[in-house]
């Protein structure tokens, strides 16, 4: 799962800097990452940052060591006019030309408490796997969805990640943000708008998450969750490079089911494909290009509406300069 958090204000909104900015454009830029302690790059691919293996380059690259470093960023950025995109990896395409303006990535952001004897906090950046494996050490259910779910905690929440099983708001108490002035603010489960893999949030970047779990025998929970894991490998091409379900499921039935039918099952543009594993997932099966993913989706969807009259959403973001 992708994780892309926009601080929604009107100088982070702002398309960014060009690949060949004036030099009052770089200046914004020093100026925006200027005393931060964590690592800050520029000009970096964000080709091997992404599930996908596809991505140009970024301006700046930046990873905050803590939340106060964030919130640095933050204030900065917005003094500096310079975009912001927080990075997650999964069910996200970065075009060829790259991002503008300053990536996050929360890798450092990797922390996670136990707060009572149901309550678990995990910081953004804490890989779905890891919190799961977390969760099950401490004999809790209710994270069962998640396995195999490869994305990270503030993508889970921002796409609202589930399965057949349950979904992220089945679990959610609370979450904690950076909001677009620099603060720290938290915000219950109940002030997010759910809907089908989203979740609308107040303004900010999310930094961490507490869910709400269940005293269970670790025996069971462990069953479940090795249960649908194998499930997962059987029919999904996880060793492929993906970036998750590419379209949402239609009412009543399934994207994959309508992509097979449809007979798309293994086409292929370039070096993009659709699996034969599982309709719904498009893999990068050498040096795919972001074009030849999108004339895929294009391909899929036009296709798909031809025989049976259903617009396929897609469930990804697709970001970046053509």
């Amino acid at each position: 799962m992708s994780v892309q958090h926009n601080l929604r204000s009107n100088q982070l909104e702002r398309q960014g800097l060009g690949r060949e900015s004036a030099s009052s454009g770089e200046g914004d830029l020093l100026a925006a990452v200027a005393g931060l302690r964590g690592e800050v790059k520029f000009n970096v691919s964000l080709r091997d940052l992404t599930s996908l293996r596809i991505g140009g380059p970024a301006d700046a690259l930046v990873v905050p060591e803590d939340v106060q470093d964030l919130c640095r960023l933050v204030k900065q950025a917005r003094s500096a006019h310079v975009p912001l995109f927080v990075l997650g990896g999964t069910n996200l395409l970065i075009r060829e030309g790259g991002l503008r303006g300053i990536v996050v990535s929360l890798s450092k952001f990797n922390a996670i408490q136990k707060e009572g004897t149901q309550v678990l906090y995990a910081e953004a950046g804490v890989r779905m796997p890891t919190l799961l494996g977390h969760v099950i050490s401490c004999s809790l259910s209710g994270l069962e969805w998640a396995a195999g779910i490869p994305g990270t905690v503030g993508g889970a929440v921002i796409m609202n990640a589930g399965t057949h099983l349950g979904e992220m708001k089945d679990c959610l108490q609370a979450i904690r943000l950076v909001d677009p002035k620099g603060r720290v603010v938290k915000c219950s489960a109940s002030s997010i708008s759910f809907t089908y893999r989203r979740g609308v949030v107040p303004a900010g970047i999310v930094v961490g998450a507490w869910f709400s779990l269940t005293p269970a025998p670790k025996p069971k929970i462990e069953s479940t969750t090795k249960s649908y894991l194998r499930y997962r490998k059987a029919t999904q091409p996880l060793t492929r490079p993906n970036a998750g379900s590419v379209f949402k499921n239609p009412p009543h039935t399934s994207a994959g089911k309508l992509i097979e039918e449809a007979g798309l099952k293994g086409a292929r543009v370039g070096d993009a494909q659709v699996s034969h594993k599982h309709a719904n997932f498009i893999i990068n099966v050498g040096q795919a290009r972001a074009t030849d993913v999108v004339v895929l989706i294009k391909k899929i969807q036009q296709t798909v509406f031809q025989q049976t009259g259903v617009t396929l959403e897609l469930e990804w973001k697709i970001v970046g300069d053509s």
